[in-house]
Parts: C-alpha cells; structure tokens; sequence
C-alpha cells in the first residue's frame, strides 16, 4: 500500500506542475496578444503551438468573443484552476492515505 501512496502524491506532484506550466503559457500568449510580437520569433511560435491546441477546441465549441476580446483563456484559466483544487488535491489526500 506504501508505493501506491507514493505513487498517487507523485502523480499529484507532477500532475500540479503540468498544470502551472500551462497557466504560464497561456498567460504569456496572452500577453503577447498585447504586444504584436513577430510571428517568426522562435519563443512565439512556441507559444502559439503548445497553446492552439488548449484554446481552439474552447473558441469552437463557445464562441467567447465580445468586441474583440478573447475570452477562451479565462474559461482555461478557470479549468486549470479547478483542476488544480480538486484533482490534485484529491490524488495527494487519497496519496497520504495510504502511506
């Protein structure tokens, strides 16, 4: 029973830094959005690849688009931080159990 605790807190560790990784790049193309950065930059394209595929299924399925204004990172923003509160926290209350 030990290593199946150990084994759901490391789930839930790595779990919570995928998480946070993805908060940050979606916050940094959204702070590129600001900006007009060159398109051709390496960082950018970066940036536009890891997060196309988080935010175009939410800008197709909810048309979120007021004046302009994306609002498909704030629906991320929300998911990812629910996440964080309940499975994460879920998976290292369940981890903690055991061990």
């Amino acid at each position: 029973m030990y290593a199946l605790g150990y084994l759901l807190v490391a789930l839930a560790k790595v779990i919570d830094w995928v998480l946070v990784f993805v908060l940050i790049v979606v916050f940094a193309r959204v702070v590129l959005s600001w900006v007009n950065p060159d398109p051709f930059n390496p960082i950018v394209r970066f940036i536009n690849n890891v997060t196309e595929p988080i935010l175009y299924p939410i800008r197709t399925k909810l048309p979120l688009n007021f004046g302009g204004l994306d609002l498909s990172p704030i629906i991320v923003f929300l998911g990812v931080m629910f996440l964080r509160s309940f499975l994460v926290k879920t998976l290292l209350t369940a981890g903690y159990r055991l061990i």
